[in-house]
């Protein structure tokens, strides 16, 4: 059997599971190609216009691969934490593949709650249904993609920079490449390090969640602010740079939040859709870095605008 994972959205931060599981139940795993100018354009044929840039995307992934498999994966993730939900469009996002791309293959579409391993094998027993009856082999199967994902270093930490940059975001929007047009390289060539929030602690990012009125619902949007406003606190990061998807409505909450409480904390917001132009997010990062440098080779100079000498 060939099954097909589409390479969007969460396949990022979860493709050691979904990888390892498959592979030991003995399918052919059938990937869609690394994100591409002709993948964009063939899921916004299909796409509802509202839609987010990654979701656009994900829709041409699923275009990629579904006449080459006999099963296609369709992640609908509902929650990674206790009392917390993935973006609403996640919810939605398997009627929204299946009514508007025909001549679809057999579809995968079962809510995935991956807030304990319970949970996690529960949907892990549907999916291998439809491939074995083999119980035993299933659990195997489950057990060895755990410790796959485990092992799995995720995250950003350069080190060796003058500057040092923490990278904010959704996963897929600071790890796929054509949707940040390959900052992180863009970055380091400027000689600027980058840090991204796997390495700040789980701790930390509470901390600064529980300074909020109230929690936010979504995971990601606790995870971007919690990790932004702690590491603002740290004389070692010189700024920050929050990627962000044009129509994102929690991320147009949460930069907010995040504004109001950093205190002369350097931030840059980049907006990003499919008419993003390379040359323009260019130049802001250059002013951006270049603002950074300035002011830190100026820190210890006091300016001298409205200082008065008295007149005895």
């Amino acid at each position: 059997m060939k099954v097909g994972i589409p390479k969007g959205l969460l396949y990022y931060k979860y493709y050691p599971f979904i990888n390892t599981f498959l592979s030991e139940l003995g399918v052919e795993i059938i990937t869609s190609t690394d994100t591409n100018k002709n993948i964009l354009n063939e899921g916004i044929k299909y796409c509802v216009d509202e839609a987010c840039l990654p979701i656009k995307i994900f829709h041409g992934h699923i275009l990629d691969i579904k006449d080459k498999c006999d099963l296609l994966i369709i992640p609908r993730f509902m929650r990674v934490r206790e009392r917390e939900f993935i973006c609403p469009k996640f919810c939605g996002l398997p009627e929204m593949i299946l009514c508007s791309i025909p001549n679809m293959p057999k579809v995968m579409t079962e809510p995935i709650y991956a807030t304990s391993e319970k949970e996690l094998y529960t949907w892990c027993k549907k999916l291998a249904n439809m491939i074995t009856k083999d119980k035993r082999k299933t659990k195997v199967a489950f057990n060895n993609a755990l410790e796959e994902q485990r092992k799995t270093k995720f995250g950003i930490k350069d080190e060796g920079y003058k500057i040092t940059i923490a990278l904010v975001g959704h996963p897929y929007n600071l790890y796929d490449t054509f949707i940040n047009m390959d900052i992180v390289k863009k970055l380091n060539k400027l000689g600027v390090g980058i840090i991204t929030e796997e390495y700040v602690s789980e701790e930390q990012i509470k901390s600064e969640i529980n300074t909020l009125f109230k929690r936010p619902f979504w995971t990601f949007a606790s995870n971007s602010y919690g990790f932004t406003t702690s590491i603002s606190k740290n004389k070692e990061i010189d700024g920050a740079i929050y990627i962000s998807s044009f129509a994102c409505g929690i991320d147009s909450v949460v930069i907010e939040l995040i504004k109001d409480k950093l205190e002369g904390f350097p931030l840059l917001v980049l907006k990003v859709d499919e008419h993003t132009g390379e040359g323009g997010l260019d130049t802001r990062i250059e002013a951006f870095i270049d603002m950074i440098e300035r002011k830190n080779n100026n820190e210890d100079n006091i300016s001298t605008f409205r200082q008065h000498t008295s007149c005895s």
